[in-house]
């Protein structure tokens, strides 16, 4: 069963717990994503990022798609990261994926190799020539080292497949730039926590969150604000959201994200070395953070988007 993406709203990267020992724990990331849906969101992006992509084999992010599809059941589109290192891998994957019900792709540049921009365009057409689920593609070159530029861009919209693009460059600016070049034509979603707000308020469609994971129903009113036009609202929200969003853009974002989601219950601590647990003065400090934002959150604005 497929259902249909448009690129609009709020899209957790969510994470992927996993047991003491190890193995993939389905059982907190249904509660994960029945969180995510309770709250309103539009889609779950699977194995990015914050997903421990880099940890996962890819026999377990097949496992994590057909699981998703299992519970989600048709309430909200399943999207599969694709970060692979070589174009034949990255088109079975595709392929794979799109037999196993995905409903559509986030597709990073080729992994390791720093491919050059004609290398990371015809790997990108490969990909969007041998599917056709839609696709998002994933812009950071601050993380990945690629820079996928307008004019790399323009080649990419003769696919249709190619809809949408998660915008983490840290460059404000470039939101106005893509719109200004190719109005609707490529979706944006912004992909910087920390300055979400502000790429929601020049325009961007939605954006592909991280402490959503943890905080999806601020998340939500902050986004939902923003699209009735009700800014001091939002502008509230994004204040007190902040120290937290700032875990986002850290080198230990994972097991920072997935302290502050099990401090709301719906994820546990544990990561796959050589990631490892935090402690002593660094694991008091987030927890600090983590702490001080749920004492001090905005409840009184939560129930508007719960109605």
């Amino acid at each position: 069963m497929s259902t249909k993406l448009n690129w609009e709203g709020i899209y957790p990267a969510v994470l992927t717990p996993f047991t003491k020992e190890g193995e993939i724990d389905f059982e907190m990331f249904a509660v994960n994503t029945e969180a995510q849906i309770k709250a309103g969101v539009h889609g779950i992006i699977l194995a990015g990022t914050l997903g421990e992509a880099s940890a996962l084999e890819t026999e377990e992010k097949f496992e994590l798609l057909k699981y998703a599809k299992k519970i989600t059941q048709g309430r909200i589109p399943v999207i599969l990261n694709l970060s692979e290192n070589t174009t034949k891998n990255a088109v079975n994957f595709a392929k794979k994926a799109k037999e196993l019900g995905a409903d559509g792709l986030m597709l990073l540049p080729p992994m390791r190799y720093k491919a050059d921009n004609r290398e990371v365009v015809e790997y990108f057409k490969a990909v969007a020539s041998a599917t056709d689920l839609p696709i998002l593609i994933y812009n950071n070159p601050v993380d990945y080292g690629i820079y996928v530029n307008l004019d790399m861009f323009e080649e990419l919209i003769e696919y249709p497949t190619i809809q949408a693009v998660k915008e983490s460059t840290r460059d404000l600016a470039n939101v106005t730039r893509m719109i200004n070049r190719f109005g609707k034509r490529i979706k944006i979603l912004g992909g910087v926590d920390t300055i979400c707000l502000e790429t929601l308020m020049l325009g961007a469609d939605g954006l592909v969150a991280g402490l959503v994971d943890a905080f999806p129903n601020e998340t939500m009113a902050m986004y939902n604000y923003v699209k009735t036009g009700e800014y001091d609202k939002a502008v509230a929200i994004y204040r007190w959201f902040m120290p937290l969003l700032e875990l986002d853009i850290h080198p230990k974002l994972i097991q920072y994200i997935k302290l502050a989601a099990t401090a709301e219950g719906i994820s546990n601590p544990y990561v796959r070395a050589p990631r490892l647990e935090l402690h002593g003065e660094e694991a008091e400090r987030i927890q600090k953070i983590i702490e001080e934002g749920r004492a001090n959150r905005p409840v009184l604005l939560i129930p508007e988007i719960q109605l």
